[in-house]
């Protein structure tokens, strides 16, 4: 299994969990991407600290600098994962999500003849690049784990064989069953912030379809926010083209009023979760406020065309990225009216609600006949 980021790891922890309990199966796990960069927090630690073992860290120097930094850093993963590959000689390798840096896996397990499990295909993002590194890595993948009945359509749209798309929902959520959540009192000491005002969770990412824009979007998010008179935690943005530009933004405005804006980069599950359950809204254009807000109807100000195309329950507000939009956006969110609104609804991710959605997958895994059958891809036509 590869992870890259601390995001796919709280996605993948239930799934990593399942796999090392099951005598049957032998995990494999293979660091990389930001997991490595102490900039984003030497998450590499959060893996270790879990009780899972990394069997091969793979650097790629991801800097969120720009776009040829990262295409550089692909071109450098590709021969490491091959090596590592090589040297492990897995027989199945599971990847979730559009990150750019999982070409590399991607691309050496396909030279390789290693079959793909591939979790969250189908979706759509029109404005980031992440909708293009997808749909490429659901051409390479053998076997899919798609969030939503649509998204499996959508997959099997693309030509995939039917019997190979499997929808469970979500596996990042069965951590919402299963992590214990701080009180309220709790996470106010934690946080160094008063909960007793409305705070906002903030996380935004760059639209990478919109290159240049960065500067002048984190202005008119920095700019409504303080309008809004809220207090808020800002979390880190990824390592896209102009992620370290958001970062240095963002932390600048914390370090000059810290009594309302903390900048805590990389909150872990646990804190993150209990955000979700105690802030008043989550602001940004992070795709959690659309698969894991809605499990606490959380409302949610999504800002932009990043997560364009993507399903969304009725807690999330979208708005282009202006400043009198997201003001507004963010008091129609708190108000009393529009929380009432969002009892009784649930989230379209979590198929199940049972928090048993990565013990299936595993299932499924453990089951699946490993066979060069597996790596035969015949074009399924919809006709």
């Amino acid at each position: 299994m590869v992870t890259t980021s601390r995001s796919d790891f709280g996605l993948l922890h239930g799934l990593l969990n399942c796999i090392r309990a099951d005598r049957a199966l032998r995990l494999q796990v293979i660091a990389s991407g930001t997991h490595l960069s102490p900039e984003f927090g030497l998450t590499t630690r959060e893996i270790e600290a879990a009780g899972i073992r990394i069997d091969r860290k793979v650097d790629l120097q991801l800097t969120g600098g720009s776009g040829l930094a990262n295409a550089k850093s692909i071109g450098r993963g590709l021969p490491l994962f091959a090596d590592a590959l090589m040297e492990l000689h897995p027989a199945l390798v599971v990847l979730l999500g559009d990150r750019f840096e999982l070409f590399a896996p991607a691309i050496a397990a396909l030279m390789l003849r290693i079959p793909i499990a591939h979790i969250h295909g189908g979706e759509r993002s029109e404005g980031a690049i992440d909708e293009s590194v997808r749909h490429a890595i659901t051409k390479m993948a053998s076997l899919h784990f798609p969030a939503t009945e649509s998204y499996r359509q959508r997959i099997i749209q693309m030509g995939e064989s039917p019997e190979r798309v499997i929808n469970f929902g979500a596996p990042g959520l069965d951590q919402i069953y299963e992590t214990p959540l701080m009180s309220r009192a709790q996470l106010e000491g934690d946080l160094g912030l008063s909960l007793q005002e409305p705070v906002a969770l903030v996380t935004y990412h760059p639209a990478t379809q919109d290159p240049g824009s960065g500067e002048t979007q984190v202005r008119n998010l920095v700019a409504a926010i303080k309008a809004s008179k809220l207090n808020a935690v800002f979390t880190m943005a990824n390592a896209d083209a102009q992620g370290a530009l958001i970062n240095a933004r963002l932390r600048a405005l914390c370090g000059q009023t810290p009594e309302k804006f903390k900048w805590i980069p990389h909150l872990g599950h646990r804190r993150y979760l209990s955000c979700l359950a105690h802030v008043a809204v989550m602001v940004g254009n992070s795709s959690s406020g659309l698969t894991e807000a809605p499990s606490f109807r959380l409302p949610v100000v999504n800002i932009g065309d990043r997560q364009r195309g993507r399903i969304r329950a009725k807690n999330v507000i979208d708005v282009p990225s202006s400043r009198n939009a997201i003001l507004q956006a963010i008091k129609r969110a708190i108000s009393p009216r529009f929380r009432t609104s969002l009892r009784g609804m649930r989230n379209p991710y979590d198929r199940f609600h049972d928090g048993r959605t990565s013990e299936r997958i595993k299932d499924v895994l453990k089951q699946i006949r490993l066979s060069d059958e597996l790596l035969k891809k015949s074009f399924h036509d919809l006709s």
